[in-house]
């Protein structure tokens, strides 16, 4: 089922994901945020279940189970590169900006600006199509609900 899911992320296939399958891809993306300066700590795994809880109405335990099958998947994605253009092509355009406050979001749920991490948010949000004006925008939205 992994081969397949990350078969359908990076493959030719023209159709796009389904939303349980690009919310999986998201999570996974979090997953590999988190994991970027070789930390991952307690606080970066329950930020992430926060994240997608809130994005898709999830319970608490719904979005455990995604962030664990994430963990699986971002074990196996290719590069970062070849997974965030795969998620710009399956996932709508109106829906990235929110993909990368969802990346600030776990950034920051340490409390600490890692430059790997922002590195991280950098890339993806340019293989997204968000530029660094909304980056920021998101980044500031996520630190006006943490103050």
């Amino acid at each position: 089922m992994l081969k397949q899911f990350l078969a359908a992320l990076v493959g030719p296939a023209p159709h796009p994901l389904t939303a349980p399958d690009a919310e999986l891809a998201l999570a996974a993306l979090l997953v590999r945020l988190a994991r970027a300066d070789d930390t991952y700590t307690i606080a970066e795994k329950a930020r992430i279940d926060r994240v997608l809880a809130r994005r898709r109405g999830l319970s608490v335990d719904e979005a455990g189970d995604l962030r664990h099958r994430a963990e699986a998947v971002e074990a196996e994605a290719p590069d970062t590169v070849r997974f965030t253009r795969a998620l710009k092509d399956k996932i709508a355009y109106e829906d990235r900006a929110s993909v990368v406050e969802a990346l600030w979001d776990v950034a920051l749920a340490d409390g600490i600006r890692d430059a790997q991490e922002e590195a991280l948010i950098r890339l993806a949000a340019n293989l997204l199509g968000v530029n660094d004006r909304d980056s920021a925008l998101a980044r500031q939205r996520v630190q006006a609900r943490r103050d």
